[in-house]
């Protein structure tokens, strides 16, 4: 071997060993900048953790129960791998940097919370396997957050989570950098938080017989083959023969879970929801309720009686204990929802009212609310609201939560005072709302400074998402619903534009972080099956063609209507359908659990024959607009009109939304014989029916969710009509799916009437 043989193997051998470097570098969220080097590091018995100041210790005991089986020592002072404070790294409350040369570890950041957001990093850098000596790549990464409040809202009203089930949840907050913990603690279902002065919202106020909401997620167990939906049997007690559920934290709980948090750089901000949402404390404590008026009203549980001196000691009592458990200057009073019907009819209210010159029940809510914030102030504490609290006249210290997607007027309202603001729009960060193929990808084209006026975006804090739990009984089913939309989350909270990434590269890219989850042991959801629709149609014959973004997942399925498991047929490429056949199918994770069952019909049917009688005369289709109250579509044209006009766009009303509906018929006329694929995505209700056949059925209260359907149409006219139903929701679009995949808008010449 000559001299330049020699220098040409050296050269492909470094470019080798920086490759494989390259390769297990897979960080979520994306860091500004990662620069791969050369070699690796031995995490082995007997490495050294040193701190540059004790306040850093929880950091490195953090850092020990990453790799449990290697044992390692830990000192203020230098070690081989060191955490270090450093006033020279430069950027929002999380920035770091991390080194990881062949001979040492370096995290350097201005605070602890850049520290744990360092280690972070460094653990997606641990390999998936090994017992021994752990090898981490080389490489320099310097790194900084887009937003501060990068948050989750855990729910433990509806369901109850135990201790080790919270903490589980900050474990992967604190894995993909997410540093609020927003902790939903009371509501009409249930008292979460021990309050020594009143001891029966525990005793008595955290537990209940099954609702419907309970109900609910055992049908759906049993009818949809999914243990995720059964309610923990350990959260259940018999008392005088009836089955109670619940549970509760006691403030030691409280604490301990504070300080696990806090290790992990994860602030926990409570929320005791009132003056709304407050039954649970009711029906123990009823006289601060409205006196006589106890109960559930049209929409929303009765509030508490603002009338009342007494109520406003009892809140405030609450909270003093509040305040010592929690050491976070953020407090959520929450301020949502209040049915106000009560009010109307209380004495006290009416004459609180008119001792305070209030004109209306909703200036009596904002009073009670300012009144709040005030004692909040008092006590050293900073008011978080929900978006409905945004004109109750608060201080600039006030904090807006906007959640309502139809309400984005409150976004520049907030600003316009001066106050602060954290988006969480429910029709992108509700993650308890079913998902389809459609709800990552709203997640990551999500701009949160897209709706902030110029010279306000100092005062956009982050963003965050929320788990309501109404039908999340169990940890398996939060852990389901939450992931891979947490790393979509965090991916937004924290990368900047430039580096996010692209909805068409997520899976690619979080393939490593899917195999860290199955180490945890995480109940994730996989990704949507694609190549198939809701019900597809065909006149021949055609394929089952199935296809996961998730390289490598297990499909199995059957056509006899059972469900799919693992002793099902293998999906191993296209399976050919001459008849009409209803498949289940499924996939595995590679743990063996099964995610949710996925249903699609193959209908094989001639051309729909078009209508050679009819003779539209004009472009768009005729719409009726109704003031519309109820649940299904069915039901719309019995409601009254409110006006009647022709569109030639499938849309809502420009600017209307909440508590409408809309009829739209007329003819599709189609340009040539064949399958044609139809899309609906609604919130609320929808239906599509074409030649007097239902072909899209996407009916009843729901969040933002998508049906799609073939229909196999001869060239001409066909009857179509569109019902649309909206609750607070308003999204109404249908489109077409071309044969590529690519969506369009129905073509304006194609609608007549």
């Amino acid at each position: 071997m000559n001299v330049k043989q020699l220098s040409l193997l050296l050269m492909l051998s470094a470019c080798s060993v920086l490759c494989v470097a390259q390769q297990k570098v897979s960080i979520l969220p994306t860091p500004v900048e990662v620069i791969p080097q050369q070699g690796t590091f031995a995490l082995k018995n007997g490495t050294s953790i040193g701190v540059s100041h004790s306040s850093l210790l929880p950091a490195g005991r953090y850092l020990q129960r990453m790799f449990p089986k290697i044992k390692t020592t830990l000192a203020v002072g230098k070690g081989d791998i060191s955490l270090q404070l450093d006033a020279a790294i430069k950027g929002k409350e999380g920035a770091y940097q991390l080194s990881v040369s062949t001979q040492k570890v370096i995290a350097k950041a201005a605070g602890y919370a850049g520290i744990l957001t360092a280690l972070s990093s460094l653990q997606q850098l641990l390999p998936l396997d090994g017992n021994g000596t752990l090898l981490l790549p080389a490489v320099t990464i310097n790194d900084a957050p887009r937003f501060g409040w990068r948050g989750l809202m855990m729910d433990a009203s509806r369901h109850f989570w135990s201790k080790t089930e919270v903490e589980k949840v900050l474990d992967l907050m604190a894995l993909y950098k997410l540093n609020k913990f927003h902790w939903h603690l009371t509501d009409d279902q249930g008292w979460r938080i021990e309050i020594k002065q009143y001891p029966l919202l525990t005793e008595k106020g955290a537990w209940r017989k099954f609702n419907s909401h309970d109900k609910d997620c055992m049908h759906r167990a049993k009818v949809e083959d999914n243990a995720d939906y059964l309610l923990p049997a350990d959260k259940m007690k018999v008392v005088d023969g009836d089955t109670l559920y619940g549970g509760y934290y006691t403030q030691q709980d409280i604490k301990d879970i504070v300080t696990y948090a806090t290790q992990r750089g994860i602030e926990v901000i409570p929320e005791i929801d009132m003056p709304g949402h407050f039954l649970a404390a009711i029906s123990q404590y009823p006289e601060v309720a409205c006196s006589g008026l106890i109960g559930w009203g049209a929409t929303f549980s009765s509030p508490i009686c603002p009338g009342k001196d007494a109520t406003l000691d009892f809140c405030k009592n609450i909270y003093k204990e509040v305040f010592t458990l929690f050491p976070s200057t953020y407090i959520h009073l929450g301020g949502d929802e209040v049915e106000k019907a009560n009010w109307k009819k209380c004495a006290d209210c009416q004459q609180r009212m008119k001792q305070e010159n209030l004109r209306s029940e909703e200036e009596l809510q904002a009073w009670f609310v300012r009144n709040m914030e005030s004692f909040f102030h008092q006590n050293g504490k900073q008011m978080i609201g929900w978006d409905e609290v945004v004109a109750d006249g608060l201080s600039k210290d006030a904090i807006i939560m906007w959640w309502r997607s139809w309400n984005p007027k409150a976004v520049p309202l907030a600003l316009g005072e001066g106050k602060q603001l954290i988006q969480c729009p429910n029709g992108v960060f509700y993650f308890d709302a079913q998902q389809d193929k459609e709800s990552l990808k709203h997640v990551l084209a999500f701009d949160p400074m897209a709706n902030i006026p110029a010279g306000k975006e100092s005062l956009m804090m982050g963003i965050q998402a929320n788990l309501w739990a109404e039908w999340i009984p169990s940890i398996q089913r939060l852990e389901y619903m939450a992931l891979p939309r947490m790393l979509a989350l965090s991916e937004v909270a924290w990368a900047t534009p430039l580096n996010k990434i692209k909805e068409a590269d997520f899976y690619t890219a979080a393939a490593v972080q899917f195999k860290r989850l199955d180490k945890l042991g995480v109940n994730y959801r996989l990704p949507d099956l694609e190549g198939f629709y809701n019900i597809n149609a065909f006149v021949d014959e055609t394929t089952l063609h199935a296809v996961c973004p998730l390289a490598g997942t297990e499909i199995r399925y059957t056509t006899d209507g059972s469900f799919p498991t693992k002793a099902s047929t293998l999906y191993t490429g296209d399976v050919k359908v001459t008849e009409s056949t209803e498949f289940m199918l499924r996939t595995f994770r590679p743990d063996g659990s099964p995610c949710d069952v996925v249903k699609t019909s193959f209908v094989k049917t001639p051309y729909a024959k078009a209508d050679t009688q009819a003779q539209p005369s004009a472009n768009g289709l005729k719409a009726v607009w109704y003031n519309f109250n109820g649940k299904f579509c069915a039901e719309i044209d019995k409601a009254p009109v409110k006006k009647e006009y022709v569109t030639e766009t499938i849309a809502l009303p420009a600017g209307e939304k909440g508590d409408l509906a809309l009829i739209l018929k007329g003819y599709l006329q189609v340009p040539a014989d064949g399958i044609y694929t139809f899309a609906l995505r609604s919130d609320d209700g929808s239906t599509l029916t074409l030649d007097g056949a239902l072909a899209l059925d996407n009916d009843k209260l729901h969040a933002p969710a998508e049906i799609i359907a073939q229909k196999a149409l001869q060239k001409g006219l066909h009857p179509i009509e569109i019902r649309y139903f909206d609750k607070d929701g308003g999204v109404l679009e249908l489109c077409l799916i071309n044969n590529k995949g690519e969506r369009q808008a129905l073509p304006k010449d194609w609608l007549k009437h």
